[in-house]
């Protein structure tokens, strides 16, 4: 999407104190040609940017976060009371877990 690549967000999120893990969106075929053979340096190096990895760990949970709510019921909670649902919340985590390591062992 090309609403968060915005320098609006990125100036605002910096004036916040944080960092801001931004995928970036080439607009002309000048830039899209820089990044790219900026990735293929990198590569051949074997260097890996800060940026890059935060960005990888962020996209990780997000996918678990994903599948937590659409797989284990953690979007539609319907219990009341914060044992109950951290409770429920608990158990979708542990049946993940579980899943992922039967993945692991196959």
């Amino acid at each position: 999407m090309d609403a968060y690549d915005s320098p609006l967000i990125k100036q605002h999120s910096e004036s916040l104190g944080h960092f801001p893990l931004i995928d970036e969106n080439p607009r002309n075929k000048k830039r899209k040609a820089e990044i790219a053979d900026e990735q293929k340096r990198c590569r051949a190096a074997g260097y890996s940017l800060a940026e890059d990895i935060r960005y990888n760990e962020r996209s990780t949970v997000e996918r678990v976060n994903a599948r937590l709510k659409d797989e284990f019921n953690a979007r539609m909670v319907r219990v009341k009371g914060h044992a109950k649902v951290m409770s429920h919340l608990m158990f979708g985590i542990i049946t993940l877990t579980i899943n992922r390591l039967i993945k692991f062992a196959e």
